[in-house]
């Protein structure tokens, strides 16, 4: 770790779960722009990937050592970096039906992709407001507005981080700081490799059947995915411009959401179970 005096570029920016996916692609633009860029991983063999991806780039990304469920090490990072932006961007896929998943999967997904960004968001916020600028980017999905079934306890992540979100944003608006929620769709990560390893944990569900064909359809669809890169170009974008409340980004994630506002919710429904053969 280093000064947070020490800055190369316009703004010091900070990443969470840096190490694949929209996470690594976001710190090599940040770099790219000419940001201090810090990238939070979970392990020094992930920090190795952070910076030969960043050498491969021709830049540099600094990396700091964070599990963000760790209360004690996210605020000791937050104070060091003192972050003029922080993308919340560390996640994980979690498939089941909401009757298949247990108390103890659902209250560690809710600690990564809820409690955490919000505690970090909370940390920052001081040091931005002393500097009368800021920008928190809170990288949920489209599925923070619409949901699916065996996917349920994911969405009740990303919506309850949106609605934590708008609330943040009001509360912090007469300080200079913007934030931001970035709704990604189908994009090629790790995600998608998560979703085959959760899927084998449920081995022996009624729902099995149903499982396969969520499979099936997401390798459908992984041709037409976009590269993490175009994510990261609009986050970073959002840390440089004027940002509005909320953007999606992907055709998937466009189409979905005008699908959301159009289509009656028993037609949504249908159409889901239909393609889940529920």
């Amino acid at each position: 770790m280093n000064d947070p005096t020490t800055t190369r570029g316009h703004r010091t920016i900070l990443t969470t779960g840096a190490n694949s996916g929209i996470g690594l692609a976001t710190a090599l633009e940040a770099a790219r722009r000419g940001h201090r860029s810090i990238g939070t991983v979970r392990s020094s063999k992930k920090a190795k990937v952070v910076h030969r991806a960043a050498a491969d780039a021709g830049v540099e990304v600094e990396t700091a050592l964070l599990d963000v469920t760790d209360e004690e090490v996210g605020a000791a990072v937050i104070e060091e970096y003192q972050p003029d932006a922080l993308v919340n961007n560390a996640g994980f896929s979690i498939t089941g039906a909401i009757e298949d998943v247990t108390d103890d999967e659902a209250r560690f997904a809710f600690e990564t992709m809820v409690l955490a960004p919000m505690r970090l968001a909370r940390l920052a916020a001081p040091h931005m407001r002393d500097r009368g600028w800021g920008r928190i980017v809170n990288v949920s999905s489209i599925y923070g507005r619409t949901s699916t079934p065996l996917t349920g306890w994911y969405q009740g992540c990303k919506q309850a981080l949106e609605g934590l979100s708008d609330a943040l944003r009001m509360e912090l608006a007469r300080d200079g700081i913007k934030v931001v929620l970035v709704q990604p769709g189908g994009f090629k990560t790790g995600i998608w490799e998560e979703t085959e390893r959760e899927v084998a944990k449920r081995a022996g569900s009624r729902f099995d059947p149903n499982y396969e064909r969520t499979l099936s359809s997401a390798q459908l669809w992984q041709p037409i995915m976009g590269e993490p890169a175009q994510c990261a170009k609009v986050i970073i974008g959002v840390i440089d411009g004027n940002p509005r409340a909320r953007y999606l980004v992907g055709i998937d994630a466009q189409m979905l959401g005008v699908a959301e506002k159009v289509v009656p919710t028993f037609v949504r429904d249908r159409i889901a179970r239909l393609t889940l053969g529920l």
